[in-house]
């Protein structure tokens, strides 16, 4: 989204098999990184019901997450990887 030298992005819910910009299932936020600091908008319930779908977000998503303290929330699974500071 956005124009020229201007982006914004939406944080969706969309099938790996869906082309990168086709079809999506969920817009669950939105995100500017162009203000200062970086306007972060992503709806918490909705991204934990897709998480606990089993949803695997991207790595910048993820960082988006976890600085909102999302993917605190999230129990992993058995085919999720823990990191150092969720092992302990």
């Amino acid at each position: 989204m956005g124009r020229r030298n201007k982006p914004s992005y939406r944080v969706v819910v969309a099938d790996s098999r869906s082309p990168r910009d086709g079809k999506f299932i969920d817009i669950i936020g939105h995100y500017d990184p162009l203000t200062d600091p970086p306007t972060v908008s992503i709806d918490g319930e909705k991204a934990l019901k897709w998480l606990g779908y089993g949803a695997q977000p991207t790595d910048k998503v993820r960082s988006l997450l976890g600085k909102l303290g999302i993917m605190d929330k999230v129990k992993p699974t058995s085919g999720q990887k823990l990191t150092a500071k969720e092992a302990k």
